[in-house]
C-alpha cells in the first residue's frame, strides 16, 4: 500500500462499484470515508460514517473536508423511485461537494443516449432517451453540467454500460447468472446474447473513477466513457466465463412476448422490458478519449474472466 496522504476522498454508496473504488483509493494512500446507509462493504481502513443520502444535513456531514466526493449510489431498479431519489441524491451531494470546495465525480450508466442506430457512444454522442429511467438519467446530467457552469460545483461524470466481474450481484453476470451455473441449469436471459454489447469490468470501472477523481480540473465539466474492452456478444462474454469455469455455460433466451406479457404485473420485469432496446442493435463503447487522457485501460479479457469466476465460485458458495 502506497504511504498515506491527508488528502479525503469521500465515497456515498458501497455497492458494486463503490466498495471496489473505495479500496482503489486505499490502495492509493488517499483517506478513504464510505457514507452509506448500513455498515456492510466498506473495506477496512476506511472511515464510516452511516446515514441517508436524502438527508441534506448528513450528506454536508459525511462530504465535510473532503478532496473528491464520488456518487456511487444506486437506489432500487425501479423508473418511478429513480424519479424521486436520483435529483435528491444528485442535488444534496451538488451542495455538499461545493460547500467543502470538493470535486464532484458522479458514476452514470448510457441509459440517457437511447437508441444510437448501432453507431459506437463517445463523449460526444448526445442525450437522445428513449425510457424513463433514461430521462431521469439525462435531467440528472443536465443538473450536474449547469452546476459545474454556474460554479456550485466543481464536476465530472464518469458512464459506463452494462456490468460483470467480481462483486456484479446485481448484473445480467451476476445472481440470475451464476446461481443457475452453478447448480449445472441453463441460464435463461430476457435479452438477445448474440448482439454486440459492452460489458464495463468492474475494477476498470472503479480504476476509472480513481483516475477522474484525482485529475487536475481540466478534466472536469464534462463526461467520460469509462474504461472497457471493446463490445461482444453476451454470449462471447459467457463462453469467456465457460473457459475458466472449466465447463460450458448454457444459455436460453426468454421469448420477448413472455417479458412483455409479464411486464404489466411483474415490476421487475416491466423494469428490464424497457431496457431491451440496449440488445435490439449494436451497443458499443468507445473508451479512446479516457484512454489517451489518463493512460487508463481496460482489464486483460481472460484475466476478468479468471478474476469473475473466482469470485463467483468463492461467493456464493457462501450464499447457498
Amino acid at each position: 500500500m502506497a504511504e498515506m496522504s491527508d488528502e479525503l476522498h469521500v465515497v456515498f454508496g458501497a455497492g458494486q462499484v463503490g466498495s471496489q473504488l473505495a479500496a482503489r483509493l486505499l490502495a492509493s494512500g488517499l483517506r478513504v470515508r464510505i457514507a452509506k446507509r448500513s455498515p456492510s462493504g466498506a473495506p477496512a481502513g476506511a472511515e464510516l460514517r452511516l446515514g441517508d443520502a436524502a438527508d441534506p444535513a448528513f450528506c454536508a456531514d459525511a462530504a465535510s473536508g473532503a478532496a473528491t466526493v464520488y456518487n456511487c449510489l444506486n437506489p432500487a431498479y425501479d423508473a418511478v423511485v429513480w424519479a424521486k431519489l436520483w435529483p435528491l441524491f444528485l442535488d444534496n451531494l451538488i451542495v455538499a461537494a461545493g460547500k467543502c470546495g470538493a470535486r464532484l465525480i458522479v458514476l452514470n450508466n448510457l441509459y440517457q443516449l437511447g437508441r444510437t442506430g448501432g453507431r459506437p457512444m463517445d463523449e460526444d454522442t448526445q442525450a437522445n432517451p428513449c425510457s424513463k429511467k433514461g430521462e431521469v438519467r439525462a435531467r440528472a446530467s443536465e443538473r450536474l453540467f449547469a452546476a459545474h457552469r454556474n460554479g456550485t460545483v466543481r464536476a465530472a461524470e464518469g458512464r459506463a454500460s452494462d456490468y460483470y466481474g467480481p462483486g456484479g450481484q446485481l448484473t445480467y453476470f451476476g445472481d440470475y447468472f451464476w446461481k443457475p451455473v452453478l447448480a449445472g441449469r441453463a441460464v435463461q436471459l430476457p435479452i438477445d446474447p448474440d448482439t454486440p454489447h459492452t460489458y464495463h469490468y468492474i475494477p476498470d470501472v472503479a480504476a476509472g473513477l480513481v483516475a477522474l477523481g484525482t485529475a487536475d480540473d481540466a478534466a472536469l465539466g464534462r463526461a467520460w466513457m469509462l474504461p472497457c474492452q471493446p463490445a461482444e456478444s453476451t454470449r462471447a462474454l459467457s463462453s469467456r466465463l465457460s473457459g475458466a469455469f472449466g465447463r460450458a455455460i448454457r444459455l436460453t433466451r426468454i421469448p420477448r412476448w413472455i417479458i412483455r406479457g409479464g411486464a404489466p404485473f411483474v415490476p421487475f420485469l416491466r423494469e428490464i422490458d424497457e431496457m431491451a432496446y440496449q440488445w435490439d442493435e449494436p451497443f458499443m463503447v468507445d473508451d479512446r478519449r479516457f484512454r489517451e487522457r489518463f493512460a487508463v485501460g481496460a482489464a486483460d479479457r481472460t484475466a476478468a474472466a479468471n478474476a469473475t469466476v473466482e469470485w463467483a465460485k468463492a461467493h456464493y458458495a457462501q450464499t447457498t
